[in-house]
């Protein structure tokens, strides 16, 4: 955490951006002894939530047998739980920030387990629906507490090893979900096996409860009831207004991604939500001027720091995730493999993404954005690395199976890069709106997820109408890699802005 300055264009001089929340005077950090039983607890959520999205994924045609879904329902299981987290994700980090993260952190966790049991008893596809959406909702108020409370629990070197450790449960959850997911159906069956992939979130759900109200301080609404005179004085109200604008422009900006071909007509929500920003952005800037703190104090964005690291990451977001959808529909489609074959072709990449995160959260601290940068290197060696093996592949030269080795570059590369980037990027915005400016990194990661997938996916199935899925996959790739390019140029300018200023 920074002392209310950051470093401008000239290392010598600094500029005072001070957020309305964080007075100047207050107390000397001192490192709190529950820090890291709070990080254990916060990890196990973290794991639960993800192991969610990817074994979801594996259990599809299950649900399509067991609830005689359609592919809209199917397509419905995916886009809504997206659609509600990304929609929930700002408002819910700010009112982290007002009332406490602990007590939202624990509500979210409730939802999420809730929802769970709700679609694991649901009868037909329209309330497994609902109950993902809800899903939705408890996964968006846990992960902006999670980045807000190792922001306000650990600081410097730690906290950069902290989101190592973040960076690990996110390789491993990605590693472990379809492979449990694969177990649970082949063990109950694929009429009722889809049940149990919901059905698993319960005790992990139980046990970080039990865990958070043993180990977490008391939550600050329970704490601080005294002051609440005193905070409302101060301005820290939750916005509404804000939240629902902001809310309704992510809407309406990620529903034409994720519904694109069900009727062209959806396109027309992506101009609204783009002027629902603008008026969003109009109205922050107003309340902020009439003494109010607003949920985003858009002079966040004056820290280089918060402005480069969340457009690298969106940026990053655009062009990366698309590669293992490139990936499935090559390995099945192109290459008539299974599903399985398609999951465990990428799992050294998810379990070396998980060391290396852990690696990069101890070398954050001293090597700062150049670590982000090489990790960004790696990964485009990685990628023309697969993009060759396709090649060979097709004239009789290489096996596909080249692709543990190329893959795991990428999944090495992807270690150093997300979570050094969030400990850099979240670096010097003040503790008050560490919830929230979290969760505008993460809106930004989903709308660029989203796009990018949209995008990629349409190029290569227009290149597939002309050639065969060699040509497809191989231009696809070439496009990923140039989305990474772009942020690795944006990694650069970070590295200039930050010569002389501290890296943590």
């Amino acid at each position: 955490m920074s002392d209310g300055t950051r470093p401008c264009a000239s290392p010598d001089r600094l500029e005072v951006v001070t957020a309305p929340d964080e007075p100047e005077d207050r107390p000397p950090y001192v490192p709190d002894p529950r820090r890291w039983r709070v990080l254990g607890v916060l990890s196990l959520a973290l794991f639960m939530a993800l192991i969610d999205v990817s074994i979801v994924n594996v259990a599809l045609p299950s649900i399509r047998d067991g609830l005689d879904a359609s592919e809209s329902d199917l397509q419905w299981v995916l886009s809504g739980y997206a659609l509600t987290f990304g929609v929930i994700l700002v408002a819910a980090g700010r009112a982290g920030d007002i009332f406490g993260r602990g007590a939202l952190f624990l509500a979210g966790v409730v939802v999420f387990t809730g929802s769970s049991v709700w679609a694991g008893v649901a009868s037909d596809p329209l309330w497994l629906n609902v109950a993902r959406a809800f899903e939705g909702v408890g996964s968006g108020l846990i992960s902006p507490q999670v980045v807000g409370m190792i922001q306000q629990y650990f600081r410097g070197a730690e906290r950069g090893r902290a989101f190592g450790i973040f960076g690990s449960v996110v390789g491993a959850s990605v590693a472990v979900g379809p492979v449990l997911g694969g177990l649970l159906i082949h063990f109950f069956g694929v009429q009722n096996g889809w049940r149990w992939v919901f059905f698993v979130n319960i005790p992990f759900g139980v046990l970080t409860v039990v865990m958070a109200l043993v180990w977490f301080p008391r939550p600050l609404w329970i704490r601080h009831r005294g002051q609440a005179a005193t905070a409302r004085s101060r301005g820290r109200d939750l916005d509404p207004v804000g939240s629902v604008l902001l809310g309704l422009a992510v809407l309406a900006i990620l529903l034409p991604f994720m519904e694109s071909g069900q009727s062209p007509l959806v396109w027309i929500a992506l101009p609204a939500g783009l002027g629902l920003v603008a008026v969003w952005l109009g109205w922050e800037r107003w309340y902020l001027r009439r003494g109010h703190s607003p949920m985003v104090d858009l002079r966040i964005f004056r820290y280089a720091s918060f402005s480069n690291g969340t457009l690298l990451i969106g940026l990053y977001f655009l062009g990366i995730t698309s590669i293992w959808v490139l990936v499935a529909l090559y390995f099945q489609e192109g290459l008539g493999h299974s599903a399985l074959a398609a999951g465990i072709i990428g799992l050294p990449s998810a379990i070396l993404s998980g060391l290396s995160a852990l690696i990069a959260g101890r070398l954050v601290a001293h090597w700062g954005r150049a670590l982000v940068i090489a990790g960004m290197w790696v990964v485009l060696a990685g990628l023309a690395a697969s993009m060759l093996v396709v090649i060979l592949h097709s004239r009789g030269l290489a096996s596909e199976w080249w692709w543990f080795a190329t893959l795991s570059l990428i999944g090495i590369g992807q270690g150093a890069v997300i979570s050094p980037n969030q400990a850099l990027t979240l670096s010097e915005v003040p503790l008050a709106y560490a919830g929230s400016s979290g969760g505008v990194m993460q809106t930004i990661q989903r709308i660029g997820t989203s796009m990018g997938i949209a995008i990629i996916t349409a190029i290569t199935f227009a290149v597939l109408a002309d050639a065969g899925w060699s040509a497809a996959f191989t231009v696809g790739f070439a496009v990923i890699g140039v989305i990474v390019v772009l942020a690795l140029i944006v990694g650069y300018v970070d590295l200039h802005a930050r010569r002389g200023g501290p890296v943590l």
